[in-house]
């Protein structure tokens, strides 16, 4: 009888050591940590290398958009898309634009110069 006890009350604590894992592990996903300073859903731009580093970035942007939104032209040094499953595209002063994963970043030389933003709820470039 006293086995039967011991089975039951062992069987309860990892039922509960199940359900305490499956609460905080269903916490944290929901939880994302920024990247740089750029939470999620954000796409983040920064002005230069210090910025980056100190995760302080100079604008944010996170609406879908048919059209591109605008941004005011400067040469950006990086740019951060936290989104995980949307793209987003670059559009550049001197004309054309790049897309940008979902979850990448990039960094541009000084001469590069982006003037506009569409995120895209496509997953792929």
């Amino acid at each position: 009888m006293k086995s039967i006890v011991r089975k039951i009350a062992a069987f309860a604590g990892v039922g509960m050591a199940v359900v305490a894992m499956s609460v905080t592990g269903a916490s944290a996903a929901h939880a994302e940590s920024p990247t740089q300073g750029c939470p999620y859903p954000w796409v983040c731009f920064y002005v230069d290398n210090d910025a980056l580093l100190a995760g302080t970035p100079l604008s944010k942007y996170k609406d879908v958009t048919s059209g591109y939104q605008a941004v005011t032209p400067r040469p950006h040094y990086g740019v951060m898309n936290t989104r995980n499953d949307d793209v987003v595209y670059l559009r550049l002063q001197g004309g054309g634009s790049i897309c940008l994963p979902p979850n990448h970043s990039t960094v541009f030389a000084n001469s590069a110069v982006v003037n506009g933003i569409r995120i895209s709820s496509s997953p792929t470039c």
